[in-house]
């Protein structure tokens, strides 16, 4: 995650401030780690939405606002001003599938609409509905939205990793590895890989992580965390 390539950026707030969030997340990845990569995915994608609201306007963007709100809601009986809350989990529950699929359906092939999809996704995972969520996450790994797609494909290989898919898992985070994004870097794709391989192929595992052991920060800390992970199997 520390190995972003910066100059891929564009110089606004919006990016600067997904730059602060990430490095957030590599600062904290032992607690982030415990969620694996869909958890993981929706930190970064919590924080990016929310300091993209901060700077940018439109009716896209304030419906992807509310639904964060409600993603982020308490089950309460009220809440703030300007926040919301839901008196029991399957109200909130509705509300946020309502939210989520206006985003996508109305707003297909956006940043927004995408985010959106890719909700549902979370959403179907929670609910132990992997095959739909599955759906979800591919589609988003499919559209014009590369950055979110690579978040989407980490999740999608997650899933496969549970359904005993690990060919599947290996080639859609290989094609990460080889297309990185602001969002999921090569080094962070690499060591995902590494983890399903190993399983098969221990000393395969080891050549992907081995040169990541000299990485700074968070990296080098994942790879040494599985490289130690493969010695113990």
């Amino acid at each position: 995650m520390d190995k972003l390539n910066r100059k891929d950026l564009k110089h606004d707030k919006f990016a600067e401030e997904v730059i602060h969030s990430v490095d957030f997340i590599s600062e904290h990845k032992s607690q982030a780690m415990r969620y694996g990569a869909i958890g993981l995915a929706v930190v970064i994608l919590a924080f990016g939405a929310f300091f993209y609201m901060r700077y940018q306007h439109s009716a896209r963007q304030e419906a992807l606002r509310e639904a964060m709100l409600i993603f982020d809601a308490n089950i309460a009986p009220s809440a703030p001003d300007g926040l919301k809350a839901f008196p029991t989990p399957a109200e909130k529950d509705k509300a946020m599938e309502k939210a989520f699929s206006n985003l996508a359906d109305k707003y297909s092939g956006s940043m927004e609409g995408e985010i959106g999809r890719y909700m549902l996704g979370v959403n179907a995972v929670d609910k132990g509905k992997l095959d739909e969520a599955a759906k979800h996450f591919d589609k988003v790994a499919n559209s014009s939205q590369k950055d979110y797609g690579s978040l989407a494909r980490l999740a999608l290989a997650q899933i496969y990793v549970s359904q005993g898919k690990d060919q599947d898992a290996e080639k859609t985070i290989q094609y990460v590895v080889d297309h990185p994004t602001v969002l999921v870097s090569k080094e962070q794709a690499q060591i995902e890989l590494a983890k399903i391989i190993g399983k098969r192929d221990p000393v395969a595992a080891r050549k992907i992580l081995e040169p990541l052991r000299t990485e700074r920060g968070a990296i080098s800390q994942a790879a040494v965390q599985t490289l130690a992970q493969l010695t113990l199997k």
